[in-house]
């Protein structure tokens, strides 16, 4: 099939191409604005591929949404562009009602028409996957987890405005009957990963030798979910979800932002001794919290797992192993983000 990725220049959106790539005969097409967070060079193992192809604009334009839609012709559009970052969203919420909002709007519509003049086969095995975030449900107490039943109650600007995207999708299925699929994931990490987030910026942070910083007591908990095992996720329900359907998707994982800290040091310790005695644990520095930080997040994915098939493949352990070696390995690819001077900055601390 031919499948379009919106925002495929991105952390999650690079990984799904580069699995598409070695594990599928798809072809694909990235449309991506490149933003602060699209790099090319996420893809640079695939872009030689016969398979694939890329586009720079942006998912706000309807005439380039609509170009694209009638040179590549996809069956299927996975809808991965977004702004992300929960801090930027506090300082800067426009720019997040603009793309999660107003972009998922635009790619709905022409959708919509691509999908209307397809032949009757092409319309039964086309789909809209709209791939979404746990935070849209809130925060949860010591207990509970977030399922596919779990009502909506977003507490950032960034979380209102991916509930919102959700909310259109979900219209659109059921106002028009185009053919959509949703997920809302847990906490992503995993190689390519922006260095603004918490896990890569702790490991650049620690090599750098600079300060940890961890926000309030470092007790807010997340479920973390490897990128690699969220990319098969993706086309595991594009290719077999009956349309209409959501899954949450989940790592299993629970930790509270201080222990992914703290394993982070201990890993580092273990691959790249600093110099003397100490452990990078030492560099650990609490910092004033995240205005409105969620206390807790937790997935059940058994529907998932129940109805597809699909679970993780990799354990915190053994994914946090990968990632830190492939940051200390990899600098080529974080160290211009970082020199850029917008990647590793603290922000969100605006309250007015």
């Amino acid at each position: 099939m031919r499948v379009l990725v919106t925002g495929g220049a991105g952390f999650i959106g690079s990984c799904l191409v580069r699995h598409l790539m070695a594990e599928s005969e798809h072809e694909v097409l990235v449309f991506d604005k490149l933003t602060y967070a699209g790099t090319l060079t996420s893809l640079d193992a695939v872009r030689a591929h016969p398979r694939y192809r890329f586009v720079q604009a942006d998912i706000c334009d309807c005439d380039a949404v609509r170009l694209a839609f009638a040179d590549f012709d996809p069956d299927i559009i996975v809808h991965l562009a977004a702004e992300t970052h929960v801090d930027r969203s506090i300082d800067g919420p426009q720019a997040f009602i603009g793309t999660n909002l107003v972009g998922t709007s635009v790619l709905l519509q022409e959708a919509l028409w691509h999908w209307s003049a397809l032949t009757h086969d092409r319309k039964t095995r086309f789909r809209f996957h709209h791939v979404s975030t746990d935070e849209v449900f809130g925060t949860l107490g010591a207990e509970g987890f977030f399922d596919e039943t779990t009502a909506y109650d977003p507490r950032s600007p960034y979380s209102a405005s991916k509930a919102g995207s959700d909310h259109l999708v979900r219209a659109f299925w059921h106002t028009y009957g185009l053919p959509v699929t949703l997920t809302n994931c847990s906490n992503n990490y995993g190689p390519y990963h922006f260095p603004e987030k918490l896990i890569p910026l702790m490991i650049i942070k620690a090599l750098g030798g600079e300060a940890l910083p961890v926000y309030g007591n470092g007790e807010n908990i997340r479920d973390w979910l490897h990128v690699e095992d969220h990319a098969r996720a993706i086309r595991m329900v594009f290719e077999n979800a009956q349309p209409g359907t959501t899954y949450t998707v989940g790592g299993g994982a629970e930790r509270r932002n201080i222990d992914v800290t703290r394993a982070i040091c201990a890993s580092l310790d273990q691959l790249h001794p600093k110099a003397g005695k100490g452990s990078y644990a030492e560099q650990i520095q609490f910092v004033t919290d995240r205005p409105g930080h969620d206390f807790r997040y937790a997935i059940d994915g058994s529907k998932i797992t129940r109805e597809l098939g699909w679970q993780p493949r990799e354990t915190f352990e053994t994914g946090l192993a990968k990632t830190v070696q492939w940051y200390h390995e990899n600098e080529a690819w974080w160290r211009p983000l970082v020199a850029r001077g917008n990647a590793v900055a603290r922000q969100g601390l605006k309250t007015r």
